[in-house]
């Protein structure tokens, strides 16, 4: 006689099998999001969005960083890596034939245009910049900031561990972008979220809480792990966006009058 040795559904199956953290994890691959954005988004009360989020944070699947433009507010993250490596896991539990393969992503589509904002464009945006220009080349990627000042001197040696030479352009404003079509503007920074101005085009806008790795105070050494703690996270986020862009369907094309 065989008895069945099935085992109780993955932590992953268990955490998003439920319909609204489903939907909560679908809003977070998007974009990262405050508590009240989601309500708005899903259409539930408060109270449940908040237990339900702290159900994806114990399961590592989310995470939250306290917003620097309001301390009050928290931005809620999907963890990419985690949710990739639980459910590569969820497939093994439920057959060994089922393990996920490497799989080349594909190019991103010709033409896309990437933009990426900070404060000062001098750190973060300028990291993200040169991981996407390096990683894809067929893709038209600028950064600027709000405030632009001189790149951090840990910039220009966090993007040479990447084997990336700086170009030694000067910061740019916001402003000589305005007016611009972009597939994506990505803001880096809650302070620049508030005030991104508008792209035409239906650009897609989306935001990546990652705090400024210049805003603490100590000597350039000090410093210097938080700006390699910032480029890992951008060549995390970055690596998944490119596939999602060489995921995108082309456009449809238009017909002649």
């Amino acid at each position: 006689m065989v008895t069945s040795s099935v085992s109780a559904p993955p932590s992953f199956v268990q955490l998003a099998g439920h319909p609204l953290r489903w939907r909560l994890l679908g809003e977070l691959a998007r974009s990262d999001r405050r508590v009240r954005e989601l309500v708005s988004l899903v259409g539930q009360p408060q109270n449940l969005i908040s237990y339900h989020l702290g159900r994806l944070r114990a399961g590592r699947l989310v995470a939250a960083r306290r917003s620097t433009f309001d301390a009050r507010d928290a931005y809620y993250h999907l963890d990419l890596a985690n949710c990739a490596d639980a459910l590569a896991a969820a497939g093994l539990a439920l057959h060994p034939g089922l393990r996920l393969a490497p799989v080349a992503a594909a190019a991103p589509v010709d033409g896309c245009r990437v933009l990426f904002l900070c404060t000062g464009n001098s750190a973060r945006s300028p990291v993200a910049e040169a991981l996407v220009r390096k990683r894809a080349g067929r893709v038209e990627v600028a950064s600027a900031g709000s405030h632009p000042k001189p790149l951090h001197p840990n910039t220009v040696r966090v993007l040479r561990t990447y084997g990336i030479e700086p170009a030694g352009r000067p910061p740019q404003h916001v402003s000589v972008y305005e007016g611009q079509r972009f597939d994506y503007v990505i803001t880096l920074c809650d302070r620049v979220r508030e005030v991104c101005p508008e792209f035409p085009g239906g650009a897609e806008q989306l935001h990546w809480s990652i705090p400024d790795p210049a805003a603490s105070s100590g000597t350039g050494q000090d410093t210097y792990p938080a700006f390699e703690r910032m480029a890992a996270e951008l060549e995390t986020r970055i690596g998944f966006l490119l596939a999602a862009i060489g995921a995108a369907p082309a456009p449809a094309p238009t017909q002649e009058g």
